[in-house]
């Protein structure tokens, strides 16, 4: 039976510290950040820990098998972007994807071997530590490889996620290497997974060298052609990691920074400009008002991000995040719901599982990390012996020539994960992300209004319920409204739909004030935000 979110009847307030917080999904994986800053870690250690233990105890969500994304402050003022993100493999021709799926279909496979892409998160985590870290690998992964080796308890909503997409891989390998003796857990069975905690055991000692140049490569890439795909252990070892600009714009006085494509960063950010442009921020809290404006914001936002957004490599992209763009799409929107497509072929799955960790230290820095294989268990490819599922990402493409997010070889695909940035006053900064594909942008949007149009605290900003534009045009709503708002919106024009909380995306909140550092968690989630 699912857990029952929708009463959120336990009670949560925001945490406040001074020497260390860190917030994510799972209380597991939490407490191996607070342990790495207890140890003499700063943030970015923090983050790589609880970003590998996440990989143990959250396995449906994330993996070295996936790629990993970074937004931060360092404690010297810098503001910066990591983008650890796989492309295509080199063989990756629209020709042979139809050849192989015996089809004329524009449509990518959403999952096996055909949607691998390059794995970048191993490089991502290296890069950080390196240029960042206090420590190595051989002190950030211990608490992913003794929870792997000595097993852990299951959570309750990671139980139930778990359960519902075992069916994902596509071979006994899979299922083999994530089920207990009599199928997949419950709440509270212990799990171990010998096979990833000896992974890791690879990777602390060798390095990301291990993972994308040694015998670990070899056995990816014979994994995904041995199962009908194209990766090639060459498309592993020429990967790196690399750092971007971020992209920003101010709302109501404080600067969002957001990831540049091939990232959906620029989503989020011309939203939050159209909706400054029709003043959504000024009506009452509870009205259907706000919605409409917010929602109506949202939409023209995922039609030109849906459109355009791709590896800037291969196409040039619009500034969708300039006023000028955001005071043009503001024009059409008027009192009632408009027909407004999200862009047509290339889209990638809507719904899709990831996980989001924020980290701030006493130091100064302040770090969002955002690590995922996109749907849960990804492709359904597991390496054998390893413990590695390998993401789908390459669902993202299209196998249309005319759309910018066609396949092409080494092409990387549309990207959702988003980490986010905002810098409130000059010593007020905050990591922030809601992870769940296509409600990533719009949880930006509604936790970014909760906390600058009406003032909420970090927690209330995150419990508060959550409305999300559909691919079909609905507008999809936590039952948790306000009486009278459902209706009045559906009058408005827009097709209501009622879900549950777990189709709302998981936040997570750390932000350092000053010398005071505090941070909240999604109740959506089995999270904990945890300081000291």
């Amino acid at each position: 039976m699912s857990p029952d979110l929708d009463a959120f009847d336990s009670r949560r307030s925001t945490v406040y510290a001074r020497t260390g917080v860190v917030a994510t999904s799972q209380p597991l994986a939490a407490q191996a950040g607070i342990q790495s800053l207890q140890s003499g870690g700063n943030a970015f250690d923090a983050a790589v820990a609880t970003a590998a233990t996440l990989n143990v105890v959250e396995p449906m969500s994330t993996g070295i098998g996936g790629d990993v994304f970074a937004m931060y402050r360092t404690a010297d003022g810098d503001v910066g972007a990591m983008r650890s993100c796989g492309g295509a493999p080199a063989a990756a021709t629209r020709e042979t994807i139809r050849d192989r799926l015996n089809t004329e279909s524009p449509t990518m496979p959403s999952s096996g071997p055909l949607a691998v892409t390059v794995p970048g998160t191993v490089r991502g985590w290296e890069r950080l530590l390196t240029d960042y870290g206090q420590y190595g690998f051989e002190t950030a992964l211990e608490p992913a490889i003794t929870h792997a080796s000595e097993g852990y308890p299951v959570s309750e909503i990671i139980a139930d996620a778990w359960t519902r997409n075992a069916d994902t891989f596509i071979d006994a390998i899979g299922k083999e290497t994530f089920s207990v003796s009599d199928g997949t857990p419950s709440v509270g069975d212990v799990v171990r997974l010998p096979h990833l905690a000896e992974t890791f055991k690879s990777i602390a000692q060798g390095g990301a060298d291990a993972f994308y140049e040694d015998s670990l490569a070899t056995q990816i890439a014979s994994a995904v052609r041995d199962r009908g795909g194209l990766l090639e252990s060459s498309d592993l070892a020429e990967f790196e990691a690399e750092y971007v600009d971020p992209v920003s714009t101010t709302y109501r006085g404080a600067t969002v920074y957001e990831l540049p494509p091939n990232n959906q960063g620029l989503i989020a950010l011309e939203a939050l400009n159209i909706a400054s442009k029709v003043d959504a921020g000024s009506y009452a809290y509870d009205s259907a008002d706000r919605i409409h404006y917010y929602a109506e914001s949202l939409k023209r936002a995922f039609h030109d991000g849906h459109h355009y957004i791709t590896d800037p490599e291969f196409e040039s992209i619009p500034d969708l995040a300039s006023s000028s763009y955001a005071a043009n799409r503001a024009e059409s929107i008027g009192p009632y719901a408009s027909d407004v497509s999200v862009g047509g072929p290339g889209m990638p799955p809507e719904d899709s599982d990831t996980v989001l960790l924020t980290v701030a230290d006493r130091a100064g820095n302040v770090v969002s990390l955002i690590n995922s294989i996109f749907e849960p268990f990804g492709s359904g490819v597991v390496v054998p012996d390893t413990g590695i599922v390998l993401q789908n990402r390459g669902a993202s493409f299209t196998l249309d020539p005319s759309h910018p997010n066609t396949l092409e070889p080494k092409k990387r695909p549309f990207h959702t994960l988003i980490p986010g940035l905002i810098q409130f006053d000059s010593d007020d900064w905050a990591a922030f992300g809601v992870m769940g594909g296509y409600m990533q942008p719009q949880g930006h949007l509604q936790v970014l209004a909760n906390l600058l149009d009406y003032g909420f605290d970090s927690q209330a900003a995150l419990n508060a319920p959550r409305w999300r534009y559909c691919d079909d045009g609905s507008l999809a709503v936590e039952e948790r409204f306000a009486d009278g708002v459902l209706g009045k919106l559906a009058r408005r024009g827009h097709e209501v739909t009622v879900r549950p909380p777990s189709a709302f995306g998981g936040a997570q909140f750390a932000r350092r004030r000053g010398d005071v550092l505090s941070g909240a968690t999604d109740p959506r989630k089995d999270g904990t935000a945890i300081g000291f």
